[in-house]
């Protein structure tokens, strides 16, 4: 079974930066894409951004477009997402998710992390 970790959240200031972390346990063919998607209290699950293992596509929802940037290390099996000028519409608790294909909605992927908690202050 494959196990997705996340790691780096924490509580900054606007305008701050953080880099979240998702290490993958493995890889495999159902997992060829991997995402990163936020939830705040009372809302559902958005799509924040996507990329291939290769690092060759990825994909940004326009609200973090020109701030955040996702990428990979295959080496280390694992996804990056550095998000700088951090607002506090960003709060939330971000999730890693892989799935096969390169979509933005939450059924097209079968793995997920826990969660790591993302609190920006104004």
């Amino acid at each position: 079974q494959v196990q997705l970790v996340e790691s780096g959240g924490g509580l900054v200031q606007a305008g701050a930066s953080l880099r979240l972390s998702c290490a993958a346990s493995a890889r495999t063919f159902g997992m060829l894409n991997m995402a990163w998607f936020r939830q705040a209290p009372g809302k559902e699950r958005d799509f924040v951004a996507r990329i291939n293992w290769g690092g060759t596509s990825t994909f940004y929802a326009d609200s973090v477009k020109g701030r955040f940037t996702i990428s990979v290390d295959n080496a280390k099996n694992t996804v990056y997402l550095q998000m700088d000028n951090l607002k506090p519409e960003d709060t939330a608790v971000y999730y890693c998710a892989g799935g096969p294909a390169a979509r933005i909605v939450t059924s097209a992927y079968n793995y997920w992390g826990q969660g790591t908690q993302v609190t920006v202050s104004s």
